[in-house]
This record gives C-alpha cells, structure tokens and sequence, in this order.
C-alpha cells in the first residue's frame, strides 16, 4: 500500500521570479523620471515652463472668480512657488499710477515701493492699499493685478477748494475744510484764500456762491472769517464786501443788482456794507468822481 501523504495536492509549477537584472532596468527607468528629491528631474524645461504657466492660468481663474478670496489662496501658496511663477514671467515690471495728479504721483509710488521683479501673484494687494490710502492726497485707492507683469493703481484724490490761512500758516483744504497734508500751498496760487479761525470749515458753503460769480470772484482777493460766525469779501482793489451771519445768498443778490446797475466791484469803495437789508456803502474820503450817486448811495433790500 502506498504511502499517504499528509495534506499533500497537486499545484501548478510557479512562475519564476524576475531577473535582478529586469528590475535594475525598471529602477533606471523610475529614476530618470523622479529624481531624489521626488521632482521631476527628466522633463525638458520648456515642458516644466509650460506646466506653471499652466499652474498660472489657473490661479488667475482662482483670483479672479473668488475676489479677495483668490488672495489667501495665493498666500498658502508660498514663496518658493510665487518665485517659480516669477521666473515665468509672472513678476512685476511696471507700475501704473492712474488719476494722481503730478504732486500726488511720486508719493504714491514711494508708499507702493515694490522693487522690480517681485512676483505678481504673491502681492498683498490689501496692505498695498492701505499704504497708499494714508497719502494725503488720495481720497479712495483701487490696486489691481493686470497679469502677467502690471500692478495698476487708481485713485481718486481728495479736491482742493482753499488755501486756509491761520496763525501764520498756509494749508490746502478739501471740501470738509481737512488740511491736505504733504502740499505746499504756495504752489495753488489759483485756489482762494480763506482766512482766519473757523474758515476751514465754512468755506466749502460761502465758496459755490462766490465761484457762481464770475464778475465777483475774478476781484476777490481773500475771505476773511470775522468772529467765526461771518465773512467779509476783501477785492484786490481794497474794497471790503461785508455779509451777514445769515442769509448770505440774499445779500450777494443785491450785490449783484447794485453791480448791474452802478459797476460797484469795479469803483474801488472802501466798504460795502451787507449785513442789513438795506445796502450802505461807505464812500472814500477823496473819490475820483465827486459827483458819482454811487459814492453815497443807499439802496433798500
């Protein structure tokens, strides 16, 4: 009887292993693809420039669908990736200051201060408007990216309606009668003049009414802010326009009137009183025409 053997069965002839030598050529093939670091090491460099232009493409889809949202996306990013972008093409060359004025410009450009090169996608364009909002010329700022190398600025500066006088300074005011900083008042010799405590902030009413006169304000050499509650009018020929602390436009009215009528602004009185109803001008002592009604006129309101 033959022996039995124990648990034994009848299996197919195992395939044999590979060769070391098949594996080595699968290894050469693997590194020739992947480097040590895990990079790709075999793609030409026109390929890899392609594939992160690639990248580039897509986060500008990611800027531009996702608004301030792209910006943190680009911020986990990472310099070293912000630098491969940059490397691309992706890097800033031109800046763009749009609506500055000639003053405002270099400050502008000084509060952005990106040097030449710095990758575009990599920017905060939230502090870079924060730095140039706090230009005193600049009212409002917008920062765009305009890929794949302009930084654009736009701004709206604040306007200019005064040069105020007081203790001895001259400042440039905007209509809210703030003090533009970082202006040299000299340099608006065409804005007018107010003078005194308090004017900052009440021309931006008197001036409308005073710029919708021509004949008057092409004479007028300064307002003058009398106990912070009036104005008087000094014409660069020495006459003095005195307004009331109320009802300003009425009186200009009948100043208007008296103008059509006589050619007051061009007569060179000492004063023309305003305040009342009832319009007194006060002649000079000698006047070129003694016989001119206008020298001792009253006229009613």
């Amino acid at each position: 009887m033959p022996a039995i053997v124990r648990g034994a069965t009848t299996r197919k002839s195992a395939k044999p292993k590979a060769s070391s030598k098949a594996a080595g050529s699968r290894a050469r093939r693997g590194s020739a693809v992947y480097g040590a670091s895990g990079r790709f090491a075999g793609i030409p460099p026109k390929t890899a420039a392609i594939a992160t232009a690639g990248i580039g493409c897509v986060l500008t889809l990611v800027l531009l669908t996702t608004g301030g949202r792209g910006q943190a996306v680009v911020d986990r990013i990472g310099h070293g990736l912000d630098n491969s972008f940059a490397s691309v093409g992706f890097a800033v060359r031109e800046v763009k200051v749009v609506g500055a004025s000639p003053e405002a410009e270099p400050l502008i450009r000084a509060a952005v201060n990106l040097p030449e090169g710095a990758p575009i996608l990599g920017l905060n364009l939230a502090q870079l408007r924060d730095k140039v909002a706090k230009v005193g010329f600049v009212q409002s700022v917008r920062v765009e990216r305009m890929l794949p190398d302009v930084l654009t600025v736009n701004v709206v500066e604040r306007r200019r309606v005064a040069v105020w006088q007081h203790l001895g300074r001259l400042s440039v005011i905007d209509p809210a009668g703030r003090v533009i900083a970082e202006t040299d008042a000299r340099h608006f010799t065409d804005l007018p003049l107010v003078v005194g405590e308090g004017a900052d902030s009440a021309a931006a009413a008197i001036l409308p009414l005073i710029q919708a006169r021509p004949s008057l304000m092409s004479r007028l050499w300064a307002l003058v802010r009398v106990d912070n509650r009036r104005w008087d009018l000094l014409l660069r020929n020495q006459s003095l326009v005195q307004l009331p602390a109320e009802g300003e436009e009425a009186a200009l009215i009948r100043l208007d009137q008296l103008e059509r009528d006589a050619g007051v602004l061009s007569l060179g009185v000492p004063r023309i009183d305003l305040k009342t109803p009832d319009v007194r001008i006060r002649p000079r002592e000698l006047v070129a025409n003694p016989t001119s009604t206008v020298a001792t006129a009253t006229t009613a309101g």
